[in-house]
């Protein structure tokens, strides 16, 4: 394995989790949220940002992390794993609101300078809706262009503790 994919809902753990998989396997880190949002939460550009994305995904190895559905075409196929984040949606909300507490006035190491944490009621309904609204747009990208890539699913912290536990350690 030598690129993965970690997608989810926000509060899922996905930044954690590809910290702890890139670190284990000594592979770049890409955060996803670093390449798309400028100083003040501005979007970056679609083509500027699909540019990016695909350069990255072209990179021989790196554990990426992020949704952003309009770039699956882009990193599914080359992706050698994807790992699906799929935390109950109250745990979600509670470890959003926890990180907005503990990063407040702060950007978090997976964001860019000069997006601080933040919470408004658009993002707290799209972690709410994820598991109905997006979950199965990312599973059914998977299954359409890239059918035989290994999909794993993390429901529980147990899952992911036992699933990191099969990777090796560099």
């Amino acid at each position: 394995m030598r690129r993965i994919l970690i997608v989810g809902s926000a509060g899922a753990g996905k930044s954690t989790l590809a910290r702890e998989v890139a670190r284990r396997l000594d592979l770049p880190l890409v955060h996803l949220d670093r390449h798309y949002w400028r100083p003040g939460w501005v979007a970056a550009p679609d083509a500027e940002f699909r540019a990016e994305v695909g350069a990255l995904a072209a990179r021989p190895a790196w554990v990426m992390d992020g949704n952003y559905a309009a770039t699956l075409d882009l990193r599914l196929p080359r992706a050698d794993l994807l790992v699906l984040c799929d935390t109950p949606r109250l745990r979600c909300l509670a470890r959003v609101l926890r990180r907005r507490w503990t990063h407040r006035g702060t950007p978090r190491p997976d964001l860019p300078p000069g997006c601080p944490e933040q919470i408004d009621a658009a993002f707290l309904r799209y972690v709410w809706h994820y598991p109905r609204r997006s979950r199965p747009r990312v599973e059914a990208a998977a299954r359409t262009l890239t059918p035989d890539l290994p999909v794993v699913h993390l429901r529980t912290p147990a899952q992911t503790r036992s699933w990191l536990a099969t990777l090796p350690t560099s």
